[in-house]
């Protein structure tokens, strides 16, 4: 079961946590044990301080993972981590990139979850991996391939 806090640090418009849920638990499918995570939906200034914080990247962007880093044994709760997306980031994205809204943030937040669950694309192998595990389950909810046209 997934427990999700849906967290609304921005005014602009979002997809609905039923929408999130679904992402979510679509990615988070091959994990067994119960999970539990927060995603938080910030505005720019949040996000650009988040992202010099953590990444030493003077820019709002997108989403960042932050996978809860606690042995088990310390918790009594199926803590997966946490996401902080930017809305206006995702919806310009979105709009320059010529993809539905839906589909971007369905592809972010997946992109997201499956970081949370250890998957990475620093190196080209693992980079292989988790964009087709991503182009599998986005094709499930009937949304286009979120590569096409790029050039790694």
């Amino acid at each position: 079961m997934l427990e999700l806090d849906l967290q609304l640090a921005s005014e602009c418009p979002a997809p609905s946590e039923t929408q999130f849920r679904q992402w979510c638990e679509l990615a988070l499918r091959q994990r067994s044990a119960d999970s539990e995570l927060t995603i938080r939906l910030v505005d720019e200034p949040e996000g650009r301080e988040l992202n010099h914080t953590w990444r030493q990247k003077d820019y709002a962007t997108n989403v960042l993972s932050f996978p809860a880093d606690v042995p088990d044994e310390l918790l009594d709760i199926p803590l997966l981590g946490d996401l902080v997306i930017c809305v206006p980031v995702v919806e310009r994205e979105a709009r320059e990139q010529g993809k539905t809204g839906e589909a971007h943030w369905a592809h972010l937040v997946i992109h997201g979850c499956l970081h949370l669950l250890g998957y990475d694309h620093i190196e080209d192998d693992e980079a292989e991996e988790m964009e087709a595990l991503e182009r599998t389950l986005l094709a499930e909810l009937g949304h286009p391939d979120p590569y096409a046209g790029d050039e790694h």
